[in-house]
């Protein structure tokens, strides 16, 4: 199933929903506990999607192929290396991720997303897909050099609109062997496939939480294959999930003046 949040109109309070076909129909109740589905009524072309979760936290996964490593010159990690995007970064389909002025390099990383369903704490990876509701696609937007500049990630990739998630939440996927592509104005920038993960989805989810507590609606960002490169204002960049589908955003320029 696919698992949407939506605004029928403007003015309206977001609702949750579930996808058939080309059509919406609303979920009474939350994906997150009991829920029942409603008709689906309302043509997807004419409701505005939103980021399909707002997470408490997005923990993301470093270097996890071996070809983006290479492609940095940096080392394979011997576990997997971790690091938090503010829920602020959130952004869903079509809304613009903005160039902050401080970066000079402001680059793309296309990603398999996973949503926890169900929280937890120590988590075994044989439990794993258990905890997960579905999956979504995510770009990991990174301002390279303040990344190299700083060493810490948190600048590089901490700026709002830095995490476009989305269209909506896959239940129904197996994360073994999907194909993640990239575009930037129609120009294929990365292919990779998820079997070429260092760390699969269920050693993360068990990892991750053998450090922190994974609470319903996080999101992890599973690592971006090799191809990433620059945006610049005008371009529109798609991030693809094979059995997901199609995340799309414009990327302008932040011209918002300091308060």
């Amino acid at each position: 199933m696919r698992i949407v949040r939506y605004l029928k109109r403007s003015g309206a309070k977001p609702a949750w929903g579930w996808v058939s076909e080309d059509r919406v129909g609303r979920l009474d109740g939350s994906p997150f506990g009991p829920y029942g589905r409603k008709e689906a009524k309302d043509h997807l072309g004419r409701v505005c999607l939103l980021p399909p979760v707002e997470p408490s936290k997005i923990i993301c996964v470093g270097r996890n192929y071996a070809a983006h490593a290479a492609e940095h010159n940096a080392q394979v990690p011997e576990r997997p290396l971790l690091f938090l995007k503010p829920p602020s970064c959130v952004i869903g389909p079509d809304e613009p991720i903005l160039l902050p002025p401080q970066s000079e390099n402001v680059e793309h990383e296309a990603e398999l997303a996973l949503v926890i369903g169900r929280g937890g704490r120590w988590i075994r990876p044989e439990k794993a897909a258990d905890h997960i509701l579905g999956y979504t696609a995510a770009n990991d937007v990174t301002a390279r050099d303040l990344q190299r500049l700083d060493g810490q990630w948190t600048r590089g990739k901490g700026f709002d609109t830095f995490c476009p998630i989305g269209p909506w939440i896959e239940t129904d996927l197996d994360p073994a062997d999907a194909l993640i592509t990239c575009y930037v104005s129609g120009q294929m920038r990365q292919m990779g496939s998820t079997r070429d993960m260092l760390f699969p989805v269920l050693t993360l989810v068990a990892f991750i939480s053998s450090v922190m507590t994974l609470n319903a609606g996080d999101v992890i960002l599973t690592g971006t294959p090799a191809g990433v490169g620059p945006l610049h204002d005008g371009d529109e960049v798609t991030v693809e999930v094979e059995g997901v589908g199609e995340l799309t955003n414009p990327v302008r320029l932040d011209n918002r003046k300091v308060e």
